[in-house]
């Protein structure tokens, strides 16, 4: 990874840390609903770095928004699985493709893009708030918040990447 790749990464950590603690951890959709944006570091991540470093990266991202959003490491548990467990979603989406060197996430199609964001948002969730509740006899509430806080994250999750992407000419 190239110097300005390291940079690039930072500036996406810091920031998107900033925006989730300032704005999104303040808003409360119907009561239940906040999107979670820092998925997004996770997302856009290059693929072919070093793994223990991308899971120790994801387990620090968790690890501060927690702090600030006290969570008690329900964060730093999500991020860390969906890192983790990273590569055999993009196996699912991609196929083998993404293993061969050449591999960018953005030669891909939207479809797949979007459903790849989409299982990193689903997993996440699913395991935030299963351990949040923690108590299967809620089921339809886990579902509810999974269900509608995921769609919220995927809807901003996309206006971002939208509007921070880069335009092939």
């Amino acid at each position: 990874m190239s110097s300005n790749s390291y940079f690039m990464n930072a500036v996406r950590f810091l920031l998107l840390i900033a925006v989730q603690v300032l704005v999104f951890n303040k808003l409360n959709f119907f009561g239940f609903i906040n999107p979670m944006v820092y998925i997004l570091f996770l997302y856009w991540y290059p693929i072919k770095e070093n793994r223990t470093a991308f899971i120790s990266i994801s387990f620090l991202l968790g690890f501060i928004i927690d702090i600030f959003s006290d969570t008690m490491a329900l964060h730093a548990a999500s991020s860390v699985t969906i890192a983790y467990l990273r590569p055999a979603i993009m196996r699912f989406v991609f196929g083998v493709n993404f293993e061969f060197q050449s591999f960018k996430l953005s030669n891909t199609t939207l479809v797949q893009q979007i459903t790849f964001l989409a299982l990193l948002i689903i997993t996440h969730h699913l395991l935030f708030f299963t351990l949040e509740i923690f108590s299967f006899s809620n089921l339809l509430i886990i579902l509810k918040k999974v269900v509608f806080t995921g769609a919220a994250t995927l809807v901003v999750c996309l206006l971002f990447r939208t509007l921070f992407s880069v335009k092939k000419e």
